[in-house]
Order: C-alpha cells, then sequence, then structure tokens
C-alpha cells in the first residue's frame, strides 16, 4: 500500500510540478503530512514532510530540466543570476523550519496555498509590465515565433533571494513563485519562465536539501519511494508542456489548492 502510495504521490505532484513550473513540493508536503498516517502506517511530522520533499524535488527538476534542455527552453544565464541569492536562500528557510511549530505552519502552509491558487487564477488575466529592464533577452520557438524580454541584476537578486527562503522553509521548489514574476514583471515567455525555474529550483534544492539532511529531516526511505515516479512525472510534465494546454490541468490544480488551503488554514486556526 504504501508503495503504491508513493508512486501515485511522486507521478500527480512532479507531473503538475513540471507542467507548470512549480516543482511538485506544495502538493507532497501535504500528501505526505495529511495521508501519511492513512497509507504509510505512521505520522509525519511537518519538518520531515518539507525535508524529503525537498530533496525529491532535486529528482523532479532533473528529470524535466534536462527534457527542457533538449528543447533549447532553459535561459541559463539569467536561470544562474537567480540562484545566486535563492541558493543561500533556500538554506536559510530549510533552517528556519526547525524553529516553526505544526500549528503555526498548517496556518502559513494554507494561507500560503491560498495565494498560490489565487495566482494561478489571476495568470491568466495579468498582463505583463511593460518596463524596459536595463538587460534585454530574445527567444525564438520552433515555430519561428521570437519573444522579447528582459530584466535587471538588483530585482532579479532580490526575487530570488525571496523565493529561495520560501522554497526552503516549505519545500515547494519556489517555482510557483518563480513563473509569475518571471512573466509578469519581467515579460518572459511562458515555456522560457517553467523551463528556466525548474534549473534553478534544480539547484536550490539540492542546497535546500542538503540543510534539511543535516537537521535530520529527510526520510531517506520515503525519497526512494517517491523519486522514481517523480523522475517519470518530470519528464512527462515536461511533455505535455511542449504538446498540450495545460489550461484544463491548471483549473483542476487551482480547485485542489483551495481545498486543501482551506482546511490547513481551518485546522492551523483551530489547533493555534
Amino acid at each position: 500500500m504504501s508503495i503504491l502510495f508513493y508512486t501515485a504521490v511522486g507521478l500527480i505532484a512532479a507531473t503538475f510540478g513540471s507542467l507548470v513550473g512549480l516543482g511538485g513540493g506544495i502538493i507532497i508536503v501535504p500528501a505526505l503530512v495529511y495521508l501519511g498516517p492513512m497509507f504509510v502506517g505512521q505520522t509525519i511530522s511537518v519538518s520531515t514532510a518539507v525535508g524529503t520533499s525537498l530533496a525529491v524535488l532535486i529528482f523532479t527538476a532533473l528529470s524535466s530540466t534536462l527534457t527542457f534542455v533538449k528543447q533549447k527552453r532553459v535561459d541559463f544565464k539569467s536561470g544562474w543570476l537567480l540562484f545566486i541569492t535563492c541558493g543561500p536562500g533556500a538554506m536559510l528557510g530549510s533552517y528556519t523550519t526547525q524553529f516553526v511549530n505544526a500549528k503555526s505552519f498548517q496556518l502559513s502552509f494554507g494561507l500560503f496555498m491560498l495565494l498560490m491558487a489565487i495566482l494561478l487564477v489571476l495568470r491568466d488575466y495579468l498582463k505583463p509590465l511593460n518596463v524596459k529592464w536595463h538587460i534585454q533577452r530574445s527567444y525564438t520557438d520552433s515555430s519561428g515565433n521570437t519573444y522579447h524580454y528582459g530584466y535587471s541584476i538588483l530585482p532579479a537578486l532580490i526575487i530570488g533571494l525571496l523565493v529561495g527562503f520560501i522554497s526552503g522553509l516549505f519545500g515547494i521548489g519556489g517555482g510557483s513563485l518563480f513563473v509569475p514574476a518571471m512573466v509578469l514583471l519581467f515579460r518572459y515567455p511562458p515555456h522560457v519562465a517553467t523551463a528556466t525555474s525548474m534549473f534553478v529550483i534544480l539547484l536550490s534544492s539540492l542546497m535546500g536539501s542538503f540543510t534539511h539532511f543535516t537537521l535530520g529531516e529527510v526520510n531517506l526511505w520515503m525519497v526512494l519511494g517517491l523519486a522514481p515516479s517523480a523522475i517519470v512525472g518530470g519528464w512527462l510534465g515536461a511533455k505535455i508542456a511542449s504538446r498540450l494546454s495545460s489550461k484544463k490541468l491548471l483549473w483542476v490544480l487551482r480547485i485542489t489548492f483551495i481545498i486543501v488551503s482551506f482546511k490547513m488554514i481551518w485546522e492551523g486556526l483551530v489547533l493555534t
């Protein structure tokens, strides 16, 4: 039963995560906390769920990043720039997790998931800012369409630090914030934003996972159970992202986020 549980969670989380650039941790963490006792037979602490999730994200991000690299959609220059602050931010957030009690975490994570659901809804209606950034980039897709976008170093570094901290704290990878920020602030083409986000997630999850591991917050058996299907899901999500519209899947994700967020917010308020 536990093997089937790990396989299903890893596959679903990684597929959705790779598809929209989330990373999948925002699905893995509540799944381990809420469904773990039923399918694994033991209560999984929040810190262990976060640390384990971030470790699994290494495999998800690696799988999808390799696929995106083959599709030539990863902007390595901006990716490395974002990682300069995202990596240390992920380590700081991972270290902070040990000081957050389970009750406060449920409320905070629930509010965060609700924010993500709102962002996923608004991303279809918000228009990118028309700002002339200092560094200008261009991308030409397989159909010959050319897109122009840009960024400035300081805003990119600030966003990297904030996203990295939240990534390490919640074990969610950071793509849920990176993608809307890159699309709305810097006018990245969505596919480039998703692909570059997964590359940064790969690097930052390595650093964040190391911190969680040193704190004893990574369950290696769970990582081994989740990783194989997460690798498949990372590849599958990247493939789907290049061929199909993700609107219907996004609505499933939005509704799921809202339901889980209300549950976690309610429990956080009741238990606090």
